[in-house]
């Protein structure tokens, strides 16, 4: 988890809203944040993931780490609260092209669990993972995201889609009420996965206000948005450009060390201090070399899975739908659509 990735205040400011309805005032969310009320109010703000952590483990303080306000808070996330991802989804053509463009831009919005789709006879899972979560805020913040992603698919249709089934891994509260309202199915509790699962034949539903220029326009802003955020300063920034540099050989953390002129004991704690690692340097500059590859055309899976040192395919394959949500064979025919 990136603790210095850039988002936006929309998050923080409905946090803050719930807070005072919860008897939390604003200031004892903000505390210690570095965060103020006049920079929730500027709409062209950002703050980092860790700032909003840090608020949320305030708020959760307050209220109690307890299941059920996590709930509250996700259906408070409206396809508006996303800015430009959020108009990407509507204009998609079809549910399916919606949730693969959702997970390929996770780092826009707010989420804090790693989200992706599975379809498993014939059932669309969205599975949450919260494992590298602080304890204290996990249940809080799975269900903020299962509950804004219940939010969303209201609003894709407006009207809710239908649910076989979501799973907690935790217990449940003595209060159900909420749940019910926002998931239209009871949720079942001390499940062994995070999940909410539908009919896989709904994904290729169309949308209703499905828009294929306007799906492509925001697309391209969400990608240069995306870079924008990603862009690293420092150590990080300069390690980023040693990998970029050598990318058809990707140097071990010793080479790097070396061109830095320091000692990779001390890369790694420099690394540590903004927040990040090594390997999730290497990780983030194979994706997005992945990425410019596979839309630019002209290399097969297998060719850019070579260039990037992978020595098997199924790896790079394995590793492109944990980065993105999707295989990199779909993202490059989505690329070539237009999509």
């Amino acid at each position: 988890m990136n603790l210095q990735a850039r988002r936006g205040t929309a998050s923080v400011q409905l946090l803050c809203q719930l807070g005072e309805e919860l008897g939390v005032s604003t200031a004892a969310c903000l505390r210690d944040t570095g965060l103020d009320e006049a920079l929730l109010a500027d709409p062209l703000a950002e703050i980092t993931a860790g700032q909003e952590l840090h608020l949320v483990r305030n708020l959760v303080a307050r209220i109690g780490s307890g299941p059920g306000p996590g709930v509250l808070a996700g259906q408070r996330y409206h396809l508006t609260s996303y800015g430009i991802w959020g108009f990407g989804l509507v204009s998609s053509p079809s549910l399916r092209s919606a949730v693969e463009l959702g997970i390929h831009y996770l780092d826009l919005t707010f989420a804090f669990a790693r989200i992706w789709l599975e379809e498993v006879e014939g059932e669309a899972r969205l599975r949450l993972d919260g494992s590298h979560l602080p304890e204290d805020v996990r249940v809080f913040l799975l269900e903020r995201d299962a509950a804004a992603i219940a939010t969303l698919q209201r609003e894709l249709f407006d009207t809710p889609l239908p649910q076989r089934r979501v799973c907690f891994r935790h217990s449940p509260p003595e209060d159900l009420g909420p749940y019910r309202q926002v998931f239209t199915i009871m949720p079942t509790f001390n499940q062994p996965q995070d999940l909410a699962a539908f009919d896989a034949r709904l994904l290729d539903l169309p949308l209703p206000q499905a828009n294929s220029h306007t799906r492509r326009l925001c697309e391209a802003q969400c990608r240069d948005l995306l870079v924008r955020r990603r862009a690293r300063a420092g150590i990080a920034g300069q390690v980023r450009e040693q990998l970029l540099a050598a990318a058809a050989d990707m140097p071990d953390m010793e080479r790097v060390a070396q061109a830095l002129h320091v000692s990779s004991r001390t890369l790694r704690r420099q690394l540590e201090a903004q927040d990040t690692s090594f390997r999730a340097l290497v990780e983030e500059v194979r994706q997005a070399l992945a990425e410019e590859m596979l839309r630019a055309g002209g290399f097969s899976v297998e060719e850019v899975a070579a260039r990037l040192g992978y020595a098997e395919v199924a790896s790079f394959i394995h590793a492109f739908r944990r980065w993105t949500g999707i295989t990199p064979g779909t993202f490059a025919r989505h690329a070539r659509a237009g999509l």
